[in-house]
């Protein structure tokens, strides 16, 4: 309903297109090839959907220079979680490996009306020139990141027992001084990285 509105409202506009498609299905490297340069993504998107949302910009990281998102607080604040804190899973090393996340402010739950449930925030990801960490196999790499909070109780050797060598798991712990009976919270990037590339 609103295309129609800011096309009309832009006709004369010549540096703005309006364009009227679902964001999960358009191809971003037009948008990029239109302006000859890395593009910038801004969106008040809708929160059900904000990490299948994510995980299709990425496919166009080396066209995107930064991700701007309204999203929901909690989330926000599992996509920049540290090792060791209780928000800290899969997708926050998931993002942290190809962007700088950050959340650069909140927004108050009053500020929207109808008035959600829920305060939200507006979050960066800016684009890394290169992954946070060397990893020789990216897809070796998320799937151990995957398994290992499927189950957060479990201890990591437990967790990754099916995909991973019990002679490899006692090089990594020893090689890089970890303690077999940790869990995956407490691994950083790096140290999936290490296990990873083991």
């Amino acid at each position: 309903e609103l295309s129609d509105t800011l096309t009309a409202q832009f006709k004369d506009a010549p540096d703005v297109s309006i364009i009227n498609a679902d964001i999960l299905k358009f191809d971003l490297s037009e948008a990029a090839a239109f302006r000859g340069r890395k593009i910038k993504v801004f969106g008040n998107i809708p929160y059900y959907i904000t990490s299948p949302i994510i995980e299709h910009l990425f496919k166009f990281k080396d066209r995107i220079s930064d991700i701007y998102l309204t999203v929901q607080k909690e989330f926000g604040k599992r996509i920049v979680a540290p090792p060791g804190s209780d928000d800290y899973g899969s997708f926050s090393c998931f993002v942290q490996y190809y962007t700088q996340p950050k959340i650069e402010f909140i927004i108050k739950r009053a500020c929207f009306y109808p008035v959600p449930n829920v305060d939200s925030c507006f979050l960066s990801l800016k684009m890394r020139a290169t992954p946070a960490v060397r990893a020789e196999n990216e897809q070796r790499l998320f799937s151990i990141i995957r398994t290992s909070f499927q189950q957060r109780r479990k201890t990591l050797k437990n967790s990754v027992k099916d995909i991973i060598s019990a002679e490899t798991f006692e090089l990594f712990c020893e090689k890089y001084k970890v303690n077999p009976k940790t869990r995956a919270e407490t691994l950083s990037l790096q140290d999936f990285a290490n296990l990873a590339n083991l």
